[in-house]
């Protein structure tokens, strides 16, 4: 447990290149460099959130599968706040937790792969909770998207989460039930029969959400008819559909 690091997730890197056990966790209470995916800075401001890393040294794991320790690790949060708010988290595939139409929550999963054989060597698994608002309160580009589990002082509250998230996620990835799993995401899901907006490379084009497959892949169907399965990327609720 640190005060400040530059990355959680850097510093477990460094921890597993120095073959650190599985199970190994580094907690902040603020990095100087919060990562979110494709590069993107995640705000990770001091005092008010919970940022932590987590390695996982799974055997046999395929790239294909590795998508595996994102959704659990989204199914974890979601459980870990209900279990100590009460309230009902959601998940905006693949990888936000959203809380009365906010972004409370953003995972970063990692990993190295062995050159001789493909596989997953270790995942790291990079988790960030807004758990109370920041006291400055939130950048005006986030103000209207990212929000708090809790509106208020909760007794422990930070020490509470973090336990339960870390409890949840290993008694998923050490008991492992395949279908329980994708049924929880399914079920947490906020996009599932509501209207998107998928975001490539190529711009962004609107679509429906129809299901999430047994690989974790959003199937959306698009306007002119056509179905995909999507496995990386991003989608966006459309306006007014949040």
């Amino acid at each position: 447990v640190q005060d400040k690091v530059n990355s959680t997730n850097q510093a477990v890197k460094a921890l597993a290149q120095e073959k650190a056990p599985e199970g190994t966790a580094v907690i902040a209470n603020c990095q100087e460099a919060g990562r979110g995916r494709y590069g993107r800075t995640f705000y990770s401001p001091h005092g008010s959130g919970v940022y932590l890393s987590l390695l996982l040294r799974p055997r046999d794991w395929s790239p294909e599968s590795s998508l595996g320790l994102t959704t659990m690790a989204a199914v974890a949060v979601c459980r870990a706040i209900e279990a100590v708010s009460g309230e009902h988290p959601q998940v905006k595939w693949v990888n936000d937790i959203y809380l009365h139409g906010k972004k409370v929550c953003g995972i970063l999963t990692e990993g190295a792969f062995s050159m001789e054989n493909g596989m997953l060597e270790y995942g790291i698994v990079g988790i960030g909770v807004n758990v109370y608002a920041p006291a400055e309160g939130f950048p005006p580009e986030l103000e209207s998207i990212a929000g708090p589990v809790f509106s208020e002082t909760f007794p422990d509250g930070k020490n509470r989460l973090t336990a339960e998230i870390l409890n949840q996620l290993m008694d998923c990835y050490q008991n492992p039930d395949p279908l329980g799993h994708l049924q929880s995401y399914r079920d947490y899901s906020l996009v599932l029969g509501k209207p998107v907006e998928v975001i490539s490379s190529t711009g962004r084009e609107p679509a429906a959400a129809l299901a999430i497959d047994e690989h974790f892949r959003l199937v959306v169907r698009y306007s002119d008819g056509r179905e995909a399965a999507l496995s990386q990327g991003e989608v966006s609720i459309r306006p007014g559909k949040e």
